[in-house]
């Protein structure tokens, strides 16, 4: 995307400049081509939840961390103490237990609640904050003369 402009669009993209200049920095990272861990993105009104498949991980095995405009989910899983071994052979090893970062990015108001680990999937909570000033209203129409928002100053 080297040489966008911002300015080539409709006049109707004002104050996106920061969202158009982060879009061309991305670049999907190596570790997130493969896809792993698999996840779903759920959405109920303002409420966001991120599901990660992490199939034999366990609450310990897993990291979240916010950063800026970033969140990240990391393995912190141990291939040298792989407790799934049991001391044997695999005959297939058909669940991966890879090492893993799994990164999204998130608009300013969107805001990590918390996480839950259940029977191997990790649900992240996220709520959009929606500012008051930012929220629908009726604007009042008025008839009869122009009136300035503007106070005047008398100077005397």
């Amino acid at each position: 995307m080297t040489g966008f402009n911002v300015n080539q669009l409709t006049p109707f993209a004002v104050g996106f400049e920061r969202m158009f200049d982060r879009l061309e920095q991305f670049q999907p990272a190596a570790h997130q081509a493969a896809g792993f861990p698999p996840y779903n993105i759920r959405v109920n009104e303002n409420k966001h939840y991120i599901d990660l498949a992490l199939a034999g991980l366990d609450i310990n095995d897993v990291e979240i961390e916010v950063k800026e405009d970033e969140l990240f989910v990391r393995s912190t899983w141990d291939e040298a103490g792989d407790y799934f071994n049991g001391g044997g052979e695999y005959r297939h090893r058909g669940i991966s237990f890879k090492k893993f970062t799994r990164s999204f990015m998130l608009p300013q108001d969107l805001q990590v609640l918390g996480a839950n680990f259940v029977n191997g999937l990790l649900t992240i909570e996220l709520e959009r904050i929606i500012p008051e000033h930012k929220k629908p209203r009726k604007i009042e129409i008025s008839s009869g003369e122009p009136q300035l928002l503007v106070e005047d100053t008398d100077e005397e």
